[in-house]
């Protein structure tokens, strides 16, 4: 059995876009019964999460998800740029409440107006994902609000592989080329 599975959707038109959401989201269902039944763990990551809760069907199924995996041995991790749609889902509260583990980089004024009441964060809480730096704001685990600052080398491997700056991609290739 692989390991590691990955599913892209984003060829899809918007016609099966939402029927191809829950083909995968059944798939993971059906990875973390069976990982259940060998008592593995099952991580699951979905990136552009708020697309997920757009649709009603595949908005619930991810409630479900939040709610079960868990007792199932599994580990779902919703990622999203787009709090504010994220925010608008009737299912947010169902998929915050079964959360134990949040982490908040910079966010606009009205996402902090939402999150402040969502979370029950104070003015300053909110001001580490105020203006802040790449690398830096809140993580929420459990009942602990922790302020973080994370300033990662950029002159590593690591940091090349990973960024997702194009500015920065670029200017790299710029100088690999005038070393050649």
């Amino acid at each position: 059995m692989n390991r590691i599975m990955c599913f892209d959707i984003k060829e899809l038109g918007n016609q099966l876009k939402e029927l191809g959401m829950l083909v995968v989201q059944d798939a993971v269902w059906n990875r973390v019964s069976r990982n259940r039944e060998r008592r593995v763990a099952t991580r699951y990551y979905c990136d552009e999460f708020h697309l997920l809760l757009k649709e009603k069907q595949t908005a619930l199924y991810s409630v479900e998800i939040w709610k079960r995996f868990r007792k199932w041995g599994g580990i779902p991790t919703g990622l999203t740029q787009n709090v504010t749609d994220f925010l608008k889902s009737p299912e947010v509260e169902g998929i915050l409440g079964n959360s134990d583990f949040i982490y908040m980089l910079n966010q606009s004024a009205p996402d902090r107006e939402i999150l402040a009441e969502k979370l029950g964060l104070s003015g300053k809480q909110l001001g580490y994902v105020t203006g802040a730096e790449p690398g830096s704001g809140l993580i929420i685990f459990d009942n602990a609000v922790i302020p973080f600052t994370d300033r990662y080398p950029k002159d590593t491997l690591t940091y090349k592989i990973m960024n997702t700056k194009p500015e920065e991609a670029v200017q790299q290739e710029d100088i690999e080329k005038k070393a050649d």
